[in-house]
């Protein structure tokens, strides 16, 4: 077997996703190539072939990837992916934004964030907001599949010393164009990538009371997250919620601040090593999956907590 991993990147930095899904990729066994698609990403080709565990990096360089735009990569992946048993990617918004198109273009079904590898055609995958775990076989020729991060414990950054190989295809459909994007610029880590998140929910009141949180979160070295019902109420912006419709998370440390702890919620963070709620309604569905639970004003006990860090 022969495994083609998408890597994750902004075409200059690879992607810590990328390491869980080589990861992933391992247990299923076989070789493993990772495929950069970008433009001028040749600091993420040399990253990627140092990768522990991978034998091949292919490097599609054209301007056509400069963006990643899915229905130009989705063709690149699905014509390399013919050759492969199995395509992998991570469930970030890229990974679930080509995959789809590249599984309809190959006519298989899609296997969606997978949490385990059972074997090379089984896997585990979360089901309604988490509450299952459902266990997938397949028998599609090529399986395409989305891999949940949080699943899988990244493979060495390095330790690799793989061959890096061109590929010449150039797919542009015209479909689409890239305009623009904004992107927050924050000290704080990435909240995906933390190993301690804060989070706050609609118990905050409103946005500016979330300087309480960016306050310990910089004692803290951890990144601030948010629930849904602080996002929809205009708390926070969306690239801070966490939940099944947000970012997925399981850092070592996970403080939930007035969060309620709605299902939706708890599907993003419940694989947190350590699970810390502070409410001040003692019967909140938080506490029942917390490891330590705190029932007081949130106003109170923040400012105390941030004088002890």
């Amino acid at each position: 077997m022969t495994i083609l991993v998408i890597a994750e990147h902004d075409n200059k930095v690879l992607a810590p996703a990328t390491l869980n899904t080589v990861a992933a990729a391992a247990k299923i066994g076989g070789d493993i190539h990772v495929l950069v698609a970008g433009q001028g990403a040749g600091a993420v080709a040399e990253a990627a072939a140092q990768v522990a565990g991978v034998s091949k990096v292919l490097v599609a360089d054209n301007a056509a990837y400069a963006h990643q735009l899915p229905e130009n990569v989705a063709p690149l992946v699905a014509e390399l992916g013919k050759g492969y048993s199995h395509i992998l990617a991570a469930a970030t918004s890229n990974g679930k934004n080509i995959l789809p198109r590249v599984a309809a273009q190959l006519d298989v079904d899609q296997i969606s964030e997978i949490i385990s590898v059972e074997s090379a055609d089984t896997f585990k995958r979360p089901i309604y907001a988490g509450n299952a775990i459902a266990t997938v076989q397949s028998n599609a020729a090529v399986k395409v599949i989305t891999v949940r991060a949080t699943g899988f414990d990244p493979v060495a950054a390095e330790g690799g010393s793989a061959a890096v190989e061109a590929v010449a295809a150039a797919h542009d459909a015209g479909t689409s164009s890239f305009v623009g994007e904004e992107l927050a610029k924050s000290d704080r880590p990435e909240l995906t990538a933390a190993k301690i998140v804060v989070s706050g929910g609609r118990g905050m009141q409103n946005g500016d009371n979330f300087k309480h949180l960016y306050a310990l979160a910089d004692k803290l070295g951890a990144a601030v997250g948010a629930s849904r019902a602080a996002v929809d109420a205009g708390f926070v912006p969306n690239d801070m919620q966490v939940g099944q419709t947000g970012k997925i998370v399981a850092p070592q440390l996970y403080i939930a601040v007035g969060i309620s702890g709605a299902i939706q919620h708890l599907a993003g963070m419940k694989d947190s090593k350590v699970i810390v709620a502070i409410n001040k309604d003692e019967e909140a569905p938080i506490f029942q999956v917390a490891d330590y639970g705190l029932v007081a004003d949130l106003f109170e006990a923040i400012p105390e907590l941030e004088k002890l860090v």
